[in-house]
This record gives structure tokens, sequence and C-alpha cells, in this order.
């Protein structure tokens, strides 16, 4: 049976999101899939919302029956956002728990340094990192972005800074993590170009309990809207509450982590949520009627109750569901875990139909995320993981 969204879609929870499976009887051998990821440290908010929707299809699809009869299997390691970590993990997973596929690290400096070593491997690779240089099909064949990448993210606020808010001086701040350092790298080199003036930027620890001497210079350098990088809540919420505490009435816009549930816990007072937009989806963002699209919304519906959804960014979610199915649907395909046949069936992917988004891939472009599905997002109108679209989207 072929896969469609409809298919996915149609019928009972069990249904949702699970590849079209055949039962041929049972064999040894789990389908072991190495899920790395930040799971505990100041940087584990995003891990913790994918592995909920890995976990999710995982019982879906064990449930019923597996793939061609055979078993998911996750090797799950903590690589606590810790580069070393990450790859020792990696080389772990591969050399003793012979995983036939990888899903993560989650964190772009962490794989900065593992994805040459699952390349050396060919091990297929699904990377939700969103640093740019991560892909390259020549030097890493095996490896397929099921996210935007950072150029994605980076035009949308860029854009967003300028054609919605009228930014004509900005300050950009980052952690410092690779991810970090890169997205900082790459927002100052975009917003120079298109003539807008950075007149403060930095890179923070973001284990830094307070932020406010960043925040004071960029304030007294005249920055009229505040560009953050980084994937800790706890930084993120630092910089709205020294915004706040310096009454300083400006915007902010960056990453997806401005919106997690974590910050409505971390910040001082609610108000200071507000004029925040961060980078969202088409996926996960709600319509003027105030419904999200139909495939998100019949996921987000038949998983209450089941997925907590209140604490974390529907995408995560989401992505944690599509990234198990690729792996399974591949196998479930070409009949085999070897690496060389998961690869090559990626390859030929056109508009695969997730739930985050669809993906395409060729044999020389492994971005398959569509740009036109990035948008922006009000930070603090979160409902179930998913958020309105920012002021100035049809």
């Amino acid at each position: 049976m072929s896969l469609s969204r409809r298919t996915i879609l149609r019928g009972s929870a069990a249904t949702l999101a699970m590849p079209a499976i055949a039962r041929h009887g049972f064999a040894e051998e789990p389908i072991r899939i190495g899920w790395l990821g930040t799971f505990t440290g100041p940087l584990s908010s995003p891990t913790i919302g994918f592995d909920r929707g890995a976990q999710w299809v995982l019982a879906q699809i064990n449930g019923a029956g597996g793939v061609n009869g055979r078993m998911i299997e996750l090797v799950i390691r903590d690589t606590q956002g810790d580069p070393t970590k990450a790859v020792n993990a990696t080389q772990e997973v591969i050399s003793r728990q012979k995983v036939h596929a990888i899903y993560g690290p989650l964190n772009s400096g962490e794989l900065l340094a593992t994805t040459p070593i699952m390349s050396r491997a060919k091990i297929p690779s699904l990377v939700v990192g969103v640093v740019n240089s991560l892909i390259d099909p020549v030097k890493y064949p095996n490896a397929f972005r099921i996210a935007p990448a950072n150029a994605q993210w980076d035009d949308a606020v860029r854009n967003y800074c300028i054609k919605n808010l009228k930014a004509k001086k900005v300050a950009v701040l980052a952690d410092a993590t690779g991810y970090g350092t890169a997205a900082h790298d790459d927002a100052v080199a975009g917003f120079k170009k298109a003539g807008i003036e950075v007149v403060y930027d930095g890179v923070i620890d973001p284990a830094q309990p307070d932020v406010t001497p960043d925040l004071l210079r960029a304030k007294n350098a005249g920055a009229d809207v505040l560009v953050s990088w980084t994937v800790s809540s706890g930084m993120a919420a630092r910089m709205m509450n020294a915004r706040g505490a310096l009454n300083w009435d400006v915007p902010i816009a960056g990453h997806p982590i401005l919106g997690t549930g974590d910050i409505g816990r971390l910040i001082n007072k609610p108000e200071y949520w507000d004029k925040v937009y961060q980078v969202g989806y088409r996926s996960c963002s709600y319509g003027p009627d105030g419904k999200l699209p139909p495939a998100s919304q019949q996921f987000v519906e038949s998983v209450k109750g089941k997925i907590q959804l209140s604490d974390t960014s529907l995408w995560w979610v989401l992505s944690g569901v599509d990234g198990i199915r690729l792996v399974a649907e591949a196998v479930q395909k070409t009949g085999s875990t070897d690496s060389e046949k998961i690869i090559a069936h990626w390859n030929t992917l056109q508009m695969w139909p997730g739930l985050f988004g669809h993906y395409s891939f060729s044999p020389t472009d492994h971005n398959g995320f569509l740009g036109s599905d990035v948008v922006m997002s009000k930070a603090n109108s979160v409902r179930d993981g998913a958020f309105d679209l920012a002021p100035g989207y049809a």
C-alpha cells in the first residue's frame, strides 16, 4: 500500500503517522535506530519534545506488528549537549550497537563533530540541526536534513525584522554553542548585507545567570530590535526578564525556543513575553479560524491525553514522528536495513508527506524542507505547542 498523509491520518489514532507496514513474520533482529539527544542540561528542552514524538510513533508501529514483522528499537544516548559526549555516543552506537540509522544529535554543535563520523561509517543519518554546513551530499552522502537550514530561519527572521518591525538598527545575541556561534555569524552578515546596522552583537554562555549587561549595551547602542539565536529556554527567558527590568519596549525576534512552554514558567511577569516573535511553521500555525492545518489539527486532537503538548513545541513532536517514520518506511519499501538501500530510497523522495512538513531529496540536494513553510509566530500565543502567525502574515 502506498503511503500518503491521508492514509496516515485516516481512522484510529493507532493509524496516525504510521507507515504502511506489511507483516511477513517476525525476524529476530530489530531495526535499530540510534537516537542521540540532549536529554539533560540547559539545552534539553528540544530533545524532550522530539522524544515525545519519537516514542509515540514507536509505540504505534511496534504495536501494529513492526515493519515487515521486525520491531523498531531506539538505541538512546544522552549527549548532555557536549560534543565530546556526542562523539563517544556516535562511535558506540555504530561500532557496538550496530545501529541501522541515526536520528540526531539535535544540537548543531554536536552534529558538527559527529556528522563526519557517521559519513565515514556510511550510516543513514537524519539531521535536525540547522547549521548550513551540516548538509553536503558530496562530503556527507548519508546525511539528510528534515528541518529548515539556518539560512531559511535567518531569512525569515531578517525579513520580518525589516519588513514588519521596520528595523534600522539591530542587536544580535546568541549562545556560546557551535550552533549559536554559527547562527550569530550568519545573522550579522545577513543584516549587514541587507543594509541594516548591527549596533551590538554578542555570544553568551547559555548558563550565564544575568544577561542585563549585554541588553544594557544593546539599548545604549540604540537597537530597535533584539535578535536572539539561542537554543536555551533559560537564556531566552533571562533576556525577556532583563528587557522588562530595563523598561525597554523593544521587540525580540529569533529562534523557536522563544515560544517554548518553559518560557512561561521562567519569566518574571507575563507581559515580558509580549512583542516576542519566533521562527514558526505553516504546519504548526493557527489560521484566522483558530485551527491548525487539517493534518496537524487531527494529530493534536488524537494525542490529547497521550502526549503532553503544553510545555513543548509542536514542531519538535511532529519532527520526532517524521524521523522515525522515514526510517521505518525506507526499511518497509526496500525490505532491507542495508545502509546503501536506505540512502538510495531517501534520495528518491519527492514531497514526502510528513506531519511537520513535506520533504524532497535527490542525490545532489539533501536539504528537504520547503522555505515557504517557514514563517514567524507570536511567541506567547502557544496552545498545544503551536502558535498564532505573527502580525503581518495572511
